[in-house]
């Protein structure tokens, strides 16, 4: 009987499918769709040029001064494990994430290898069997760089790229390089450099005497008899540097926060509700954006097209206005690193009050998205009294017996597609009862010289009764306080 462990010499064309064969039957994937909403075609031409050059090695044969290196997927072998509290199903689908993930930051999957463990191997990741048997496989297919599906340890990393011979990279270094490849804003770039060092400093290597040679403190500079220390080697020089720009990052970052909570502050006191469009990342959530309002933001089918915050003004079908919110979207075993410096942007999803929940309908296994966003709203401090809306995106390429299954566990969601506008009447419906009703009933007569106030009913509130009489505008509406007391103050109550 063979092995699990062993290397089939034949097997399936496609990598991920040859990586899924050798421990269990793959799964189908849905092939990409084309996206209407494409009007950026410089951000999207410049995005697609972010490829990594060929021939740029990182093997690690002979290194005499390395800190660093800037992560370069360019062919890459795949590694993870199942077994344990991971089925097989859960690895086949976190194996395919990660090759698009890979594939998004640049790279070509060669191949790869799955181990069934319980857990991890606390020195290499993998056995020390199946680390040689990857070595060979590595140098086989000439890879540059393997990915391991799972955040490793500093010792793992380094560990397993003695034993390859390449550079070896985990699941949280591929989506910050992602990151930092779509960041387009100032604050969107700074949360990205905030979240890399983070991840950097305590994995910082070096090789050879170069990262142990010290400054030999005042006298390196000439200070002469008296003088002299042992200064600081260059790896704790670095993290020093690294824990200075650290803290400039957070003090910046911080001076940004203001701002935004400003706006988020006066949308409140004019009384329009904040939609937020929460979901797993390439769910479709720009392009609903950009159907229900026309926003004309970006979209791309990658991962993670979308980082800087967009709000648009939307309304209901009476005419009430509210804000919808587009951020980046969600992932699995999403970088903690990432989590905490996007936490400021990530504000308007957790305090909106409605959360509209894009989910990819046309995805293996939509009930694990749904559960991933619900987790990292959950981190994020998401309240569960937020209401919620389900939206099953995809439906013109999703399967019947999906749609079935879903609306069966969910029987409030709205079945829709951005692509072909099928179900937006429903979703815009759906959205508008969602929204929190308006605090105070007032009845008031308002004179006809302040038809604004009226206008702002409207807009802002809702509307029970309107009738023009001869004194005024008799007006039976529920509004904000605010406003509340301008009707007040205008009918002379």
């Amino acid at each position: 009987m063979e092995s699990d462990d062993q290397i089939e010499a034949t097997g399936p064309a496609d990598p991920i499918d040859r990586i899924l064969s050798r421990a269990a039957p793959a799964l189908q994937t849905v092939a990409p769709q084309a996206d209407p909403w494409d009007e950026l075609a410089l951000d999207l031409e410049e995005r697609s040029a972010l490829r990594r050059v060929a021939g740029l090695s990182t093997e690690l044969l002979d290194i005499s001064e390395v800190e660093y290196r800037q992560l370069r997927l360019e062919r890459v072998v795949l590694i993870g494990l199942y077994g344990g509290q991971i089925t097989q199903q859960e690895a086949e689908l976190s194996l395919r994430e990660l090759a698009a993930l890979a594939e998004t930051a640049g790279s070509t999957v060669l191949d790869g290898l799955l181990q069934r463990r319980s857990h991890p191997d606390p020195a290499t990741f993998f056995g020390s069997g199946k680390a040689a048997e990857l070595a060979s496989l590595v140098a086989s297919l000439e890879a540059d760089t393997v990915v391991a599906d799972a955040e490793l340890a500093a010792s793992q990393r380094r560990a397993l790229e003695d034993v390859v011979k390449v550079k070896v990279v985990d699941r949280t270094a591929v989506i910050l390089d992602i990151f930092a490849a779509h960041a387009k804003s100032k604050e969107g770039k700074m949360q990205v450099e905030l979240a890399q060092l983070e991840y950097l400093l305590p994995r910082l290597r070096g090789w050879g005497e170069s990262m142990s040679r010290q400054a030999g403190g005042r006298v390196a500079a000439g200070a002469g008899i008296g003088s002299r220390g042992p200064g600081e080697t260059k790896i704790e020089l670095d993290r020093r540097r690294i824990r200075t720009r650290l803290a400039k990052l957070r003090r910046d970052l911080a001076k940004m926060a203001p701002g935004r909570q400003t706006r988020r502050a006066s949308r409140r006191r004019a009384g329009v509700p904040a939609v937020a469009i929460v979901g797993y990342t390439n769910a479709g959530k720009s392009s609903l954006l950009n159907a229900l309002t026309g926003a004309g933001v970006m979209v791309d089918n990658t991962l993670f097209a979308t980082l800087d915050p967009t709000v648009r003004q939307a309304q209901t079908a009476d005419g009430r206005k509210y804000t919808l919110s587009d951020t980046v979207g969600f992932v699995r075993h999403l970088p903690h690193q990432l989590v905490e410096a996007f936490r400021s942007t990530l504000e308007e999803s957790v305090q909106a009050d409605v959360w509209l929940h894009v989910v990819d309908a046309a995805h293996p296994d939509p009930e694990g998205q749904i559960a991933a966003v619900h987790q990292v709203l959950h981190e994020l401090g998401g309240s569960s009294r937020v209401t919620e809306v389900l939206a099953l995106n995809k439906a013109d390429v999703a399967t019947a017996s999906t749609i079935e299954a879903l609306k069966a566990t969910h029987q409030d969601a709205v079945v829709i597609s951005a692509h072909t506008g099928l179900g937006l009447d429903q979703l815009r419906a759906a959205i508008a009862k969602a929204l929190p009703q308006p605090q105070y009933l007032v009845e008031t007569v308002v004179p006809f010289t302040r038809g604004d106030l009226i206008s702002r009913a409207h807009q802002e509130g809702e509307v029970l009764k309107q009738d023009h009489q001869a004194d005024g505008t008799h007006l039976s509406a529920r509004v904000g306080p605010g406003l509340a007391a301008e009707l007040q103050q205008a009918s002379g109550g």
